[in-house]
């Protein structure tokens, strides 16, 4: 029976992990991710786990502290946000290549400079193609549903490859919400005990972890790590089935809201979700046929299933909470444009990039938007692709 609960994101990644009770969690504090090591290490001091925690000296020897613990055989786990994540990039890239399920919580905020803590999916996408699984939370509630869902699906035979489960930092991570925890005897039958097939300290298989990988191996190892990256969308259905069964909440590789019949939609992640949920259930009630596709599942990219989910649209916005700085808008709209592009699905769609540095999304901001679109949908044609909302007008001219 699950138990109703109040927690801040923060919280929910933390009691997510203590009711896993991994073998190692090895992290450096970091805004506004802090709050997640500093609540578990509170579950070790107390006994509520027997994991080893390791308080480490920066980001970069948290996630080779974790790399240590995965290839010897433990299970690990660690949290960052930003910059934090930016000092580990060496070392994100070796999880993924040596091919070891670790768990990260991110907690996304801008990537410095300047220096600014609050929320954009900076610091997310600049390691989106690094070979780790990107699950994405709109509350608190999928923060923890995620982070249990995590190991069964990065531990999977077919995948063994890193994920980190993101959410957006201040916006949910501090705010508190209604939630339902799973009891820890169900959580732990679920995630299940580590059998790694190869690790260091099995001394029947003597074996060596990293080593040079020069011109004759490196490319098959990287179809390889390709390869383990599309059969994770299949695992990350079956595990989501599993989870369904277990609590009764639902989750595929992105959610449809009031998407079937359409005419108009907003393709966004995280938070923003919800504040789009809002606005359109206000235009529904008007008579206006709005829809929203919220991406869960990042990396791998549902290329196929997005186009197919939007194509009956007329016009389309991807709103991108981080900007490419290359002339051409946001990863998220790359990728959807990619994908209807591939799939031979034309539908009339604009980027937004929003929210940078933490600039409050407003109700009013993502009506705009759907105002836009329906211009778009009655006329078939766009006029300015890359688009922005939220910035002062003089920094647009």
């Amino acid at each position: 029976m699950s138990i109703r609960e109040r927690l801040s994101g923060n919280e929910a990644a933390a009691i997510a992990m203590k009711q896993i009770n991994p073998d190692v969690v090895a992290a450096f504090p970091i805004t506004p991710s802090t709050e997640i090591p500093q609540y578990f290490s509170t579950f070790v001091a107390n006994g509520s786990v027997d994991t080893e925690f390791v308080a480490v000296e920066s980001e970069h020897s948290a996630m080779s502290a974790c790399i240590g613990a995965e290839a010897a055989g433990s299970r690990a786990m660690t949290a960052t946000s930003a910059n934090g994540l930016s000092l580990m990039w060496e070392m994100i890239y070796i999880a993924s290549s040596l091919r070891l399920p670790i768990v990260l919580s991110l907690v996304n905020r801008a990537v410095s400079g300047p220096l600014n803590i609050h929320n954009d999916h900076s610091d997310a996408m600049g390691v989106r193609d690094s070979g780790w699984i990107m699950l994405f939370s709109e509350n608190n509630q999928e923060v923890y549903d995620n982070l249990i869902m995590a190991h069964k699906i990065a531990e999977n035979k077919d995948v063994k490859l890193p994920l980190m489960v993101c959410q957006d930092g201040f916006i949910t991570s501090h705010s508190i919400e209604n939630i339902e925890l799973e009891e820890d005897e169900k959580v732990k039958k679920f995630v299940g005990k580590y059998k790694p097939e190869h690790y260091l300290l099995n001394q029947q298989e003597p074996i060596s972890v990293g080593p040079l990988d020069l011109q004759a191996y490196l490319f098959e190892h990287k179809v390889q790590q390709a390869n383990a990256m599309k059969n994770a969308k299949k695992v990350i259905l079956e595990v989501a089935k599993n989870f369904e069964l277990m609590t009764g909440r639902k989750y595929g590789l992105f959610e449809e809201y009031k998407l079937d019949d359409a005419e108009v939609a907003i393709v966004c992640m995280n938070s923003t979700a919800g504040t789009t949920k809002y606005v359109v259930d206000a235009l529904r009630e008007k008579g206006i046929k709005a829809g929203l596709l919220k991406i869960r599942v990042y990396r791998p990219f549902p290329s196929e299933e997005v186009a197919k989910a939007l194509s009956h649209l007329k016009a389309i916005a991807v709103l991108d909470k981080s900007d490419s700085l290359n002339g051409a808008g946001g990863a998220l709209f790359e990728d959807v444009t990619s994908a209807m592009y591939v799939e031979k699905k034309y539908v009339p769609t604009v980027n937004y990039v929003y929210g940078i540095g933490g600039r409050d999304t407003k109700a009013d901001d993502i009506k705009n938007v759907y105002e836009d679109l329906l211009e778009i949908a009655k006329s078939g044609k766009v006029v300015n692709t890359y688009r922005y909302f939220g910035v002062r007008k003089e920094a647009q001219d």
